[in-house]
């Protein structure tokens, strides 16, 4: 009798962030989704638009994309490119507390340091540490894959902003450390899927889209849509259409769930005020790091 081959296991599913490994990205997707339960594929790329693209080519079943961090503000990219990908649902968020660390090659001292590479967003929350010390920001694609470049093309008096976890994968010194501008920094991501979460009742968060008017008091009464039912906004982000000139979207987050009464009925107050609404989702909000 001829043995039976087992058949192979079923690939993981595969969840797109931007970045190299040991990138936040990637600390996020793990955090995510073994929280969860699930076991998945964390899968960089190098921009923010190839993130997506493999997102909507539905070779990544989720995409987990930052859109704002404590201190330097909003990823408007991700925004921009979040309004191009219709099928995209919040499914959920994660927040990170972020600790960067100035990475070099071994051997090397602060005062050897003149360029240092990273992501905008971390030179940004790194920015008065970079000034006190005279150093040069210079833009790169990812935190990782600046520790990644650095350790292996090791430019003269060049070192990377990145986490501790940079330096351990590519073999990097920690120069300092913790050099944010504020320790109590933190990045939100949205975690992205193509069908809505659970309800998620207690300590939910709602995202929608809004394309309003261009009209007096159109915006406000949105607003005062949300907290007559009751209900807390937690953020409010505007964007250009790209509809016509000087015609905007917004993004609003509210503390709240479209499956309770409340939610229900400031959906449709936003759809009474509102040329078109379009909901992200309705998720659990993440719970703050310690």
């Amino acid at each position: 009798m001829t043995a039976s081959v087992p058949a192979p296991p079923s690939p993981l599913p595969a969840v797109a962030y931007q970045g190299e490994p040991g990138a936040f990205g990637e600390e996020a997707v793990g955090r995510h989704f073994s929280r969860a339960g699930l076991r998945v594929e964390a899968v960089g790329f190098p921009t923010f638009a190839d993130t997506f693209a493999a997102f909507r080519s539905g070779r990544c079943a989720y995409a987990v994309v930052p859109v704002e961090n404590s201190y330097a503000g909003s990823v408007h990219e991700v925004y921009d490119l979040l309004l191009e990908t219709p099928e995209a649902v919040v499914v959920g968020e994660e927040v990170l507390a972020v600790h960067h660390c100035l990475l070099a090659p071994p051997g090397t001292r602060l005062e050897d340091v003149r360029d240092v590479l990273s992501h905008p967003q971390a030179l940004a929350q790194c920015a008065p540490f970079l000034r006190a010390h005279g150093l040069r920001p210079v833009a790169a694609h990812d935190t990782a894959g600046a520790a990644r470049e650095v350790a292996e093309r090791r430019p003269p008096a060049t070192a990377a902003i990145a986490g501790r976890g940079a330096a351990e994968r590519y073999g990097l010194e920690v120069l300092a450390a913790d050099i944010e501008a504020r320790h109590d920094n933190r990045t939100r991501f949205l975690v992205l899927g193509r069908e809505a979460a659970p309800p998620p009742g207690e300590g939910a968060k709602t995202s929608v889209v809004l394309w309003i008017d261009h009209v007096p008091g159109a915006l406000a009464r949105c607003l005062v849509a949300i907290a007559a039912c009751g209900l807390n906004l937690t953020k409010i982000e505007s964007r250009p259409s790209r509809e016509g000139p000087w015609e905007y979207v917004f993004y609003l987050d509210f503390a709240g769930d479209p499956a309770t009464e409340a939610g229900a009925r400031a959906l449709d107050a936003l759809r009474a005020n509102a040329r078109h609404v379009r909901l992200l989702g309705a998720y659990a909000a993440a719970a703050e790091p310690a």
